[in-house]
């Protein structure tokens, strides 16, 4: 039973040995997500020529990420798919299965997803570095500013770039957060006003209704949240490539 919203979200222990190893939810999600995402090429691989249904997902989901590289970073953003490919897939992996009943968020777990983001910002920015050199700073003086402002604009350039590395882990946690802790708080007001009396039962069908809405609506931000991740990622690849 979660005391409080905000349970759903804790990592906990689950197995420890001699405090030297211990098992969490956490790493057990997580391998539940990487197992996930390894048992494709399993499911892929029929032994048939013709596709089944869910090598069209994949082959779809292929072609979406594919298209999405193409026309954010061009010819050159081709040695990058199999890095967007496989971030959209284990975001989406992690979405789902935390919209498992009693399941865990990985995706709200703050600590983790602006870890990787700024991993992901770092290695786009040591990838514009070894592409321009110190060309690469060129990127925070805007074409056109006048001499007497670029110290100015070089400033909020380079915030707004540094931004970048907690935003875009953050937008993903917070979206993922904040569905997850409305989807709670709507089923515990359905249940309380269905136990109090045969009218509460009857009143309990509205936020019934809401709550298979938001429901709906959460795999729906699980599959775009996904797809903005990598845009995202795809458009801080681009400036760190072409400077622009």
């Amino acid at each position: 039973m979660f005391l409080s919203p905000l349970d759903q979200f804790e990592i906990k222990p689950i197995f420890s040995y001699s405090d030297t190893f211990m098992l969490s939810n956490y790493s057990i999600y997580l391998f539940i997500i990487f197992t996930i995402m390894w048992s494709f090429k399993y499911l892929l691989n029929n032994g048939s020529l013709a596709p089944n249904r869910f090598s069209l997902v994949i082959f779809s989901i292929y072609d979406t990420v594919l298209n999405m590289v193409k026309s954010q970073m061009g010819n050159q953003g081709g040695i990058y798919f199999p890095l967007m490919f496989t971030l959209f897939n284990f975001i989406i992996m992690a979405n789902l299965v935390s919209m498992m009943p009693y399941s865990f968020a990985y995706s709200a777990q703050l600590v983790a997803i602006i870890f990787l983001s700024m991993m992901l910002w770092l290695g786009v920015t040591i990838t514009g570095l070894a592409k321009h050199g110190w060309g690469f700073f060129a990127l925070f003086v805007p074409t056109g500013t006048p001499l007497p402002l670029v110290p100015v604009l070089v400033m909020i350039e380079l915030l707004s770039y540094s931004s970048r590395a907690m935003s875009l882990g953050l937008r993903l946690s917070a979206n993922v957060l904040s569905g997850h802790l409305l989807m709670f708080m709507l089923g515990s007001l359905m249940l309380n006003l269905m136990s109090l009396s045969l009218v509460g039962f009857m009143g309990g069908f509205m936020p019934m209704a809401g709550v298979v809405m938001i429901t709906m609506l959460e795999f729906a931000m699980s599959m775009i949240q996904g797809y903005v991740f990598c845009m995202l990622l795809c458009g801080y690849m681009k400036d760190a490539l072409y400077l622009h």
